[in-house]
């Protein structure tokens, strides 16, 4: 039986307890979700994977946990849309869609590495990110955000880094095919000219998590989906960092690129951005 009626979007953004459900049901599913990956992860033989194109590989991991996240949520919350990695679009005129990657990373799950996660983010249709959830199975670590308890990992509060220069600390970067590849060389140029740093692993949700929590002082992609980001983003405001205006441009079903960066760092990142066009 669902536990919820059916709100509108006005329900959604005056009455704080319908997010509050959907919170708590999100970081369990996510939990539940990321213990089923860690199955198959650990168990790379029996996986027959097929490739979606040039570093986009899918298996039947990647279908059966999104298959469960959708069951529980849809059961839960049958008014909601959805729309997941691997399953498409469901009723995409809800006021509130669950956005779904089952495994985000998957070319690191693939090779054994740990750099994979589940993420599950909540946007209404006027565009807010209420809540996200990321887990990473490999270090058990469950990133999570809304407006009544900020931006967490496994219950304790955590903020984006608090500094003024690209000096101290590192830039995450995410590259993909569908981009010029002239805009990414632009940033790590622009970042290299102001004596950063900067690094990439295989997980676009995590490095943007990382901006979130304070590991990472800015992140940039030239192109990415709204499944890999949106939990992300909601953790990075959250936490007083600064994105981009990711569903600019209809970013929700095509993508878009994203910047995001701790508090103070804007001027910087928007200059790199000017430089990269």
């Amino acid at each position: 039986m669902p536990i919820s009626s059916n709100p509108s979007i006005k329900d959604l953004i005056l009455n704080p307890s319908e997010i509050r459900l959907r919170f708590h049901a999100a970081q369990l599913i996510a939990r539940e979700a990321g213990l089923l990956a860690l199955k198959y992860f650990r168990d790379p033989d029996h996986l027959k994977w097929e490739s979606k194109g040039p570093q986009d590989w899918v298996s039947q991991a990647d279908r059966e946990v999104e298959k469960r996240i959708r069951e529980y949520l849809l059961d839960l919350f049958p008014q909601d849309g959805f729309l997941g990695e691997e399953s498409g679009k469901y009723q995409m005129d809800a006021p509130g869609i669950w956005v779904v990657d089952p495994i985000d990373g998957t070319s690191c799950f693939r090779r054994g590495m740990p750099e994979w996660c589940v993420s599950i983010a909540y946007v209404l249709s006027d565009r807010r990110i209420p809540l996200g959830v990321i887990y990473q199975p490999c270090t058990d670590e469950l990133f999570s955000a809304d407006p009544e308890t900020g931006m967490r990992i496994n219950g304790t509060q955590m903020e984006a880094a608090k500094i003024e220069t690209f000096q101290d600390g590192v830039v995450g970067i995410g590259y993909s095919w569908k981009a010029d590849p002239e805009k990414t060389l632009g940033v790590l140029q622009a970042i290299i000219d102001k004596q950063g740093n900067f690094e990439s692993m295989g997980s676009g949700a995590l490095m943007v998590a990382y901006v979130a929590c304070g590991r990472y002082i800015g992140f940039y992609e030239s192109f990415i989906n709204s499944w890999d980001c949106l939990a992300a983003i909601s953790m990075v405001r959250t936490a007083g960092g600064w994105t981009s205006d990711f569903l600019a441009d209809n970013g929700l079903f095509e993508g878009n690129f994203l910047s995001a960066c701790a508090p103070g760092l804007e001027p910087f990142m928007e200059e790199m951005l000017k430089k990269s066009n």
